[in-house]
């Protein structure tokens, strides 16, 4: 039997980063990683390898170099059973592993709609992080010259805009009114679906697909308006879930939503097990409500806290929730959104105050590369808290939503980002005197006073 101080399940960048985290927490202790596949995806970059990069090979973590050079084992199999009472994982291999310290970072797996007639046709694709699926997808689509893409979220938007440079003739069928709708509000929403379809993919929303057609192999898709779509492949980009069935089968208790319940220091249930990224619970960072958000930066987050956390509690050190920082770019056009929505805030009950300004990210606006940057605030009413924040510009907007996840953490007001000191440069940032970040700041402000 194998032991060690600190067993790791997964390895993509959850399982990774609370292993790293965790070595340079605790460099005494022995750390093992199991992965499945010897070779990882980087999960964000999948959209990219259909496009802009010419294979899978181009699009992969270096998970064993960083696990070497931290003196971290790392073995390629699967753990088909956990004894919790003996503190051993047993291997489909036939191996046993024994530890004293636990994480769980089984990640995720693609949703495919039960109910979708057609659903197991040749040629009908959901988005795994597996690269030998990948692979073959890959061949296969550049055989076709249709596709349909179902769901418009960030990966859906990536994925046909990918397809679209490679000369595929792309539709984006979305159930919402809007694409990108959970990310952004309507009016940024719509600027954002412009931009996709002047890049000539065709957007169709308000209308979900009904059933997929052909005998073996797909030949169309039809809508719930009846409408017919030919396409020669399908790419269902409707969601993913999270992967628990290994917690469920050790009994490490699974919340009535699907994820592995935690604390804030990332402990399940059971002591001594922890759980990280796409299969652990969510919170709301704003609202505290449970949440499905999926995000490789939310998983690292966690991973470091749990890393932190394995055998002294850090009590400054812990998860408070989810921001949801969200970023994208379609061409040299960058958009970002972090916290909640003005409709979300609106649903949830939240009382605010908005505002919108639209600059540019150079100064003089004349210089190479300046874009419009607009960024719209999202603060509580009778606090002045900003509690979300949504940009579209050029490719810095992705930065900038960084900036907006730590006001939000920080639980900044909008005095405070009044009298934030910025640096600024022509060729890399807004004037000092138009930064859009805090010019919308001051639109609040002048709401606040006049209320």
């Amino acid at each position: 039997m194998i032991t060690t101080d600190v067993l790791v399940i997964g390895g993509s960048a959850a399982g990774m980063v609370a292993a790293l985290t965790g070595k340079s927490s605790w460099p005494k202790k022995n750390f093992i990683l199991v992965k499945k596949q010897k070779e990882m995806m980087v999960p964000c970059g999948i959209p990219y390898i259909f496009g802009t990069l010419d294979s899978c090979d181009q699009n992969l973590m270096p998970v064993d170099a960083m696990l070497d050079k931290a003196g971290i084992e790392s073995i390629v199999g699967e753990v088909t059973s956990i004894n919790r009472e003996s503190k051993t994982a047993e291997l489909a291999s036939g191996e046993s592993i024994q530890f004293d310290k636990l994480v769980l970072a089984t990640g995720s797996v693609p949703l495919k709609p039960k109910w979708l007639v057609g659903g197991d046709k040749e040629n009908v694709f959901t988005i795994p992080k597996d690269k030998i699926y990948l692979d073959e997808m890959k061949e296969k689509l550049s055989h076709c010259k249709k596709i349909v893409v179902i769901g418009a979220g960030f990966i859906g938007v990536e994925f046909s805009d990918e397809l679209n440079k490679r000369g595929h003739e792309v539709t984006l069928v979305e159930k919402l009114p809007d694409i990108l709708m959970l990310a952004f509000d309507v009016e940024l929403s719509k600027k954002i679906e412009e931009i996709l379809a002047k890049r000539g993919v065709r957007i169709i929303t308000g209308n979900g697909i009904r059933e997929i057609l052909g005998d073996k192999k797909v030949n169309a898709v039809k809508l719930e308006n009846g409408e017919i779509i030919e396409s020669d492949a399908v790419i269902l980009s409707v969601g993913y879930k999270p992967n628990v069935d290994l917690a469920r089968k050790s009994d490490i208790y699974v919340d009535e939503s699907g994820f592995i319940a935690v604390d804030e220091y990332m402990r399940t249930h059971v002591k001594d097990i922890f759980a990280v990224g796409d299969c652990a619970q969510k919170r709301d960072f704003v609202t505290r409500a449970r949440v499905s958000t999926m995000l490789a930066s939310t998983a690292c987050a966690e991973a470091r806290i749990a890393g932190m956390n394995l055998f002294n509690l850090n009590v400054v050190k812990t998860f408070s929730g989810t921001i949801a920082i969200y970023s994208t770019a379609i061409g040299n056009t960058g958009f970002g959104t972090a916290g909640i929505t003005e409709a979300r805030a609106k649903a949830e009950g939240i009382d605010t105050i908005t505002a919108t300004f639209e600059g540019v990210d150079r100064h003089p606006g004349n210089l190479p590369d300046a874009h419009k940057q607009l960024v719209k605030l999202i603060a509580a009413r009778q606090s002045g808290v900003i509690i979300g924040g949504e940009v579209i510009g050029g490719l810095s907007a992705g930065e900038l939503t960084n900036v907006l996840g730590l006001i939000i953490q920080n639980r900044m007001t909008v005095n405070s980002l009044l009298t934030a000191q910025i640096g600024t440069h022509p060729c890399l940032t807004a004037s000092p005197a138009g930064y859009p970040l805090i010019k919308a700041a001051e639109l609040i402000a002048g709401k606040m006073r006049n209320r």
